[in-house]
């Protein structure tokens, strides 16, 4: 499927500033050191091309394992009105997502879920992180749910 999901017209303020960011900075080095865990969610480093600049990000995300040796991560941005940077820079460049689990560091293949298979996924997102209820309630988008598959690139 298509990375195609629309911005909402309610939503909670994207995190943003120097403290997030910081964070982040410090999350990214744990995770490339090994650390699988953080803040009650198993963490994944998401590394991405913008968009716009095309230069790397790379973004730390809670990770859920998918039944076929991948993982699911929700771009909740916080509950935010609109999608993540990170999601947006996945639709421009799909063939260059890689992602760092526990130290390593993989190419992963991107596909965003729907129907049916998004909504089990998100009710099992749900009951095992609450925190994502909340991200839902806040906007009236519906959350993009993306399977990083490793890849033999």
């Amino acid at each position: 499927m298509a990375f195609a999901s629309k911005a909402g017209t309610r939503g909670a303020r994207q995190p943003g500033g120097f403290v997030p960011r910081a964070f982040n900075r410090f999350l990214a080095k744990r995770i490339r050191k090994g650390s699988g865990h953080t803040m009650g969610l198993d963490t994944i480093l998401l590394i991405t091309v913008g968009s716009k600049t095309g230069q790397t990000r790379e973004t730390p995300l809670g990770r859920f394992e998918a039944p076929d040796g991948g993982w699911y991560v929700v771009a909740s941005a916080n509950g935010a009105r609109k999608n993540p940077s990170w999601y947006h820079n996945i639709a421009a460049h799909p063939d260059a997502v890689r992602a760092v689990v526990a130290g390593e560091e993989l190419s992963v293949t991107a596909e965003q879920i729907s129907g049916a298979e998004r909504d089990q996924v998100w009710q099992q997102i749900c009951a095992s992180q609450p925190r994502f209820v909340k991200y839902g309630a806040k906007t009236d988008r519906e959350i993009p749910i993306i399977r990083l598959t490793p890849s033999a690139r």
